[in-house]
């Protein structure tokens, strides 16, 4: 047996670490180690979903170690999670210095939904890579700015564009503005996104208010030690969007004129598109519209207590349901089409959004 674990230890430091791109197994929770420039927060879960049964040679703490030392493993983990907490404290700071009163609302622009920063009034512009814990984001379509103005006579502050765990960040990255708006003293998110339509009653250019999701194929951002001061260990998932906000958005669609849809988001990770048949799956499932986003940053602000409303801007059929390509153009172009109308939804949920 104990040749076996010292060649079993051998194969698995030289395969398996570097089959997710980690240099040194030791060096894991110290960052900027990592081949595919992930945070590397979450690599003893991810390691140990992936060899369950290696804990009946190594056990330690339930994390995957490969010659015993899990304390030092453990210690490193508290260590990551106090930076990133130490981040989100600088993060905040910055932000307060510049903004002074919480806004009463914040809103996430998905893909070429940035028309809505036209509207807002008395704005300043923060570029993503002069915000402390912020990253630069690289699809078009997303501006990368973060700007506080009025919209509807209210204080906001909307992310023109967000962060995708397919351009390799990590789970934690994604949710860290949401993490900021909490400390903040903001608790009212929209989140908005491009989605495929996968229900057939659906078109490109309809709008979607998000009655609930399924993120099965998204990492949680609350894996790792819980963050006691945004929520409790295992939070409630029975309502993520507030049903208040959902009754107000279809209200508020019906008197300016917007025939708006209801349905459940899925996540699928992207970047490629679904297949046909990863679709024909989806649909079995009950699913109304796909996309790439929203399913952590809701899941965070519901873990924070926030209140959410999630809207998603169906800019094309899923693949397979219309016999044509799928191309990150045609989302970009619906979503502009739809511009006026989406503007006037939200500028309108934001006026009324009175609890």
């Amino acid at each position: 047996m104990c040749i076996f674990v010292s060649v079993f230890k051998k194969i698995f430091h030289g395969c398996i670490f570097e089959f997710y791109g980690i240099y040194d197994p030791f060096t894991l929770f110290e960052g900027g180690y990592c081949k595919r420039g992930r945070s590397s927060y979450e690599y003893p879960l991810l390691i140990e979903g992936f060899f369950p049964f290696i804990e009946t040679f190594i056990p330690i703490k339930g994390f995957l170690v490969y010659d015993g030392r899990g304390q030092k493993i453990l210690n490193r983990m508290v260590e990551m999670m106090e930076k990133y907490l130490k981040s989100l404290e600088k993060s905040t700071k910055f932000l307060k210095g510049k903004i002074g009163e919480a806004p009463e609302v914040a809103i996430i622009l998905g893909s070429g939904l940035g028309l809505l920063a036209d509207q807002i009034e008395d704005k300043e512009e923060f570029d993503y890579a002069d915000i402390p814990g912020f990253v630069p984001s690289t699809i078009p379509g997303h501006a990368g700015k973060l700007i506080l103005g009025k919209l509807a006579g209210k204080n906001i502050l909307a992310m023109s564009g967000r962060f995708h765990l397919y351009e390799g960040h990590d789970v934690s990255t994604v949710v860290f503005p949401i993490r900021v708006f909490k400390k903040l003293g903001i608790n009212k998110l929209i989140i908005t996104n491009a989605a495929g339509g996968v229900n057939r009653n659906f078109k490109p250019g309809d709008l979607m208010i998000i009655t609930d999701h399924i993120g099965i194929f998204a990492p949680s951002p609350l894996t790792g030690p819980n963050l006691d001061d945004f929520g409790p260990r295992f939070p409630d998932m029975s309502e993520v969007y507030d049903k208040e906000l959902v009754n107000l958005a279809g209200k508020i669609g019906g008197q300016i004129g917007i025939g708006l849809k209801k349905g459940v988001y899925m996540y699928l990770k992207g970047p490629s598109y679904e297949t046909p048949a990863e679709i024909r799956m989806v649909e079995r499932f009950g699913i109304d519209a796909v996309g790439m986003s929203t399913v952590p940053e809701a899941t965070a602000a519901k873990h924070a207590g926030m209140k959410v409303l999630g809207i998603s801007c169906i800019t094309n059929m899923a693949s397979g349901i219309l016999p044509q390509p799928l191309s990150h153009d045609e989302v970009k172009d619906t979503a502009g089409s739809v511009g006026k109308s989406f503007c006037s939804l939200v500028s309108k949920i934001v006026e009324n959004w009175s609890f």
